[in-house]
């Protein structure tokens, strides 16, 4: 077959499935993708606006050929396009809720992070045994009942008959755990059923790196997801800690609900909590959760909503604050044993503290 390629718009073809040897050029009428197109114009288009910001982009269809600029562009874009849907398949392939996370960078050509790893829960590091189990349950027919869990632990029932939390910030919370009598349908049993919003992991046109945003309304006092990593020795800790510092990374969050014995470090091993960032006034507040350990030096490190969170917001918390509420020099990241470099905030809230130590 001959073309007549005279003043015909031709489009470089990388067939699927073929080595780039078979590429081929085709005119427009033999593409049956309208789909690819409509992003090969929407990436043309960021490119221009991008590089020219401020000016209405414009495209023009008389050129002869288009500016290596904007093929490096597209083609680069097209790339991290296939590496984020790649990453957003394994992210919910090991995921362990059964709502879905989607992955969106409209900003630049950052693709998925080269060092991290998903996982539902926390991973002792060695030399650190998290097997301790509840040895004991309640015997409940309905919870909560006068010998439900929280009562067995001094403590009050930390839901209302919605799932959502009925206790102010610093309280633990003990859930049911596999030796109770009651089912899953328990209102005592949040924490332990997983995130149960879609969350979007999205790249901030700020500089913020990675977020999250909800893409479902949150009511207040709900539970969002809990934060987990690797459990650490605080010892270790500090010294990883010096080495966040030199990076200008934050993933270090204290155990100190009723020692420092511990630190969660989220910033290799960690679930979708590892892309939420920091506010100054955020919309999550953290509790410490008991379910199946019952080791009060390793508390379960849980999410709540503090406010009504609308669909498209993005999802933060104080690095700042523990379980118990307050701020303190020895939470997040903040070693009690040697004073580290201020880390300067970029929250953009009212409240901004101007630094997230």
């Amino acid at each position: 077959m001959t073309l007549d390629v005279k003043d015909m718009e031709l489009y470089l073809v990388k067939w699927k499935g073929w080595p780039e040897s078979a590429n081929t050029w085709e005119p427009k009428k033999h593409l049956k993708c309208s789909s690819l197109l409509k992003q090969f114009y929407t990436d043309q288009l960021t490119f221009l606006t991008q590089s020219e910001p401020g000016k209405p982009p414009v495209l023009k269809n008389n050129i002869k050929k288009l500016n290596p600029a904007i093929v490096d562009f597209v083609v680069k874009k097209a790339k991290q396009r296939i590496a984020l849907q790649r990453w957003e398949e394994e992210l919910n392939r090991k995921k362990s809720h059964k709502e879905r996370i989607l992955v969106e960078n409209r900003v630049d050509l950052e693709g998925p992070p080269m060092d991290f790893y998903y996982i539902n829960e926390y991973k002792a590091s060695p030399g650190i045994n998290l097997a301790a189990k509840a040895l004991v349950g309640c015997e409940c027919l309905s919870c909560p009942s006068d010998n439900c869990c929280p009562a067995g632990a001094g403590v009050q029932f930390a839901y209302n008959e919605h799932g959502q939390l009925r206790i102010q910030p610093g309280q633990p919370i003990y859930e049911c755990n596999s030796c109770c009598n009651c089912g899953p349908d328990c209102t005592n049993r949040v924490v332990q059923k997983g995130t149960p919003y879609p969350l979007c992991i999205f790249r901030t046109s700020d500089g913020r790196g990675w977020g999250v945003k909800t893409l479902q309304k949150i009511k207040k006092n709900s539970f969002v997801m809990e934060y987990v990593g690797e459990v650490i020795t605080s010892e270790e800790a500090e010294r990883r800690g010096q080495l966040y510092d030199s990076k200008g990374i934050t993933y270090l969050f204290d155990l100190d609900y009723a020692s420092d014995e511990f630190t969660v470090d989220a910033a290799r091993y960690g679930n979708v909590s590892h892309f939420v960032n920091h506010s100054c006034d955020p919309n999550l507040q953290v509790f410490n959760v008991f379910i199946e350990n019952l080791d009060i030096r390793v508390p379960r490190i849980a999410l709540f909503s503090s406010k009504t969170i609308k669909v498209g917001e993005e999802l933060t918390f104080d690095y700042q604050m523990k379980g118990s509420g307050d701020l303190s020099t020895d939470s997040i990241d903040i070693s009690p044993a040697r004073k580290r470099p201020r880390t300067v905030c970029k929250c953009g809230s009212t409240s901004c503290r101007g630094y997230l130590n």
